[in-house]
């Protein structure tokens, strides 16, 4: 039978782009909370997990954190007043707003510096490490029953790598086998490995690089390895330098050829005016 042409598959994890009106309400709240809260922190999150981010929050009820788009959120930062006739402020937060690089988030609390980094370099949490991750140890099983496995997950074992069987319906490693090995990167498999085995090698943990307090100012805490992008920038003269070189190409041919030439004149400006709009 020919296909139906109501037969259409609706995709079901479409979302809605998150548009400006949005973007300007986090800003609104990361100025609200700069004049509300004492203190701002940057940090960075080492093995990133969002149950852990979550703990914090709720731990952290009376502060404020914000993990977002940096242009967001420097704009939000940015002073628009004009109020602050020394300037120190203002310097502080532009401080601040350069070392926003790479995937970062603000902390904004009225607790005293020296209890948020108390609080934070204590605060370590083991994790079952990712694919991509260096392991810590080397892990080897020895031949023999798995009693920590039941029998249903046996195909799943075998699936990633493991040489298991089943024996009497227990799981059995018929040889040994090693999971994974120090220094060496964990594939997808071997990390699923691990998680099964109950074997932690990361470790959560929020890192503080820096921060501004009412009292002291920008102060540099952790520095980071972190260069900023630099933009690629089409000069001006070089854009004259290719409409000039075509206008001579087209002025030395005959008319049909000009009217090509003018064409490719035309895509040529499109193509400028393209590159202008992604640098703006």
């Amino acid at each position: 039978m020919p296909k139906s042409r109501r037969d259409k598959k609706v995709s079901l994890t479409k979302t809605d782009r998150k548009g400006l009106s949005e973007k300007q309400q986090i800003i609104e709240e990361i100025q609200m909370c700069r004049e509300k809260y004492e203190n701002v922190f940057l940090f960075t999150v080492q093995n990133m997990r969002n149950s852990k981010l979550k703990e914090i929050r709720t731990k952290w009820k009376n502060s404020r954190f914000f993990f977002g788009k940096n242009r967001v959120m420097q704009l939000g930062l940015k002073l628009v007043s004009d109020e602050d006739k020394l300037g120190k402020l203002e310097a502080g937060m532009d401080q601040l707003r350069e070392q926003m690089i790479g995937q970062c988030g603000l902390l904004f609390t009225s607790e005293t510096k020296e209890t948020v980094l108390d609080w934070f370099d204590s605060y370590i949490v083991d994790e079952y490490a990712r694919s991509g991750f260096r392991a810590t140890q080397t892990v080897k099983l020895e031949a023999g029953p798995l009693e920590e496995f039941s029998h249903a997950i046996e195909p799943h074992l075998r699936s990633l790598g493991m040489p298991t069987k089943l024996d009497r319906g227990v799981v059995t490693l018929y040889k040994e086998y090693t999971v994974c090995e120090k220094n060496k990167v964990l594939t997808p498999e071997q990390a699923r490995i691990l998680k099964l085995l109950g074997k932690p090698m990361a470790k959560f943990k929020i890192i503080i690089n820096c921060c501004y307090t009412a009292k002291e100012g920008f102060e540099l805490i952790n520095n980071r390895d972190v260069e900023p992008k630099k933009k690629s920038k089409t000069s001006s003269t070089g854009i004259q330098k290719q409409k000039s070189s075509v206008a001579l190409t087209a002025s030395d041919t005959d008319g049909d050829e000009d009217e090509e030439d003018e064409d490719s004149e035309m895509e040529l400006d499109e193509d400028d005016n393209v590159s202008n709009d992604e640098e703006i």
